[in-house]
């Protein structure tokens, strides 16, 4: 905060976070200006983030180590739920089991796959409240003919950090792990 002080001098550039007073009632513990670095830093650090175009990879790179570092490495596969605890039913399934099969996994949804357990579809919370609003039958009727045909996908080699990214950006709080066939492997939530 002082411009004649040996670090400024010994600097290329100042950039001067000084504060009048301190919110210490004594003026004596850095308290504003402990804030106000901190602030500055946090600004510098994102300025040259955007300039250099620095993305989760590099931080990864430069620090593997750390927490963010082993978040940043770990991949679907290493969190996703598997086997009997993924909510799934056949094609052709009665629409009823279905919601029971929901219910019973309590986890929102159910996955709806053909014989050799590749993704045909979802169904949701959500689509039974919506259904059900309609006014349209459905008692009688096939999980198929009510379910979302293109549930959200990913692979199970995608990063979390990516994966989140993806989640939070498409407001979904759902991903199907499929393999290239479309077979299911899992579910992240």
């Amino acid at each position: 905060g002082r411009s004649d002080s040996t670090l400024s001098r010994c600097s290329d550039v100042f950039i001067d976070v000084g504060v009048e007073r301190e919110a210490c009632p004594f003026n004596l513990a850095p308290t504003s200006s402990s804030t106000a670095s901190l602030a500055m830093g946090d600004a510098l650090a994102i300025a040259l983030v955007e300039k250099r175009n620095f993305n989760e990879r590099d931080f990864y790179r430069f620090h593997p180590g750390g927490n963010l570092g082993a978040r940043l490495r770990a991949k679907v596969r290493d969190v996703m739920i598997r086997g009997k605890d993924i909510p799934c039913v056949s094609m052709g399934t009665p629409f009823l089991d279905a919601v029971e099969a929901i219910d019973e996994k309590n986890k929102g949804f159910v996955l709806i796959a053909d014989r050799d357990n590749r993704l045909q579809g979802i169904l949701t919370d959500g689509d039974v409240r919506r259904l059900i609003r309609s006014g349209r039958e459905f008692v009688n009727t096939s999980v198929d003919r009510h379910m979302s045909h293109n549930p959200k996908t990913i692979s199970e080699d995608t990063f979390i950090a990516e994966t989140i990214e993806f989640m939070q950006r498409d407001e979904i709080t759902t991903l199907v792990v499929i393999n290239e066939d479309r077979v299911i492997q899992g579910y992240v939530h």
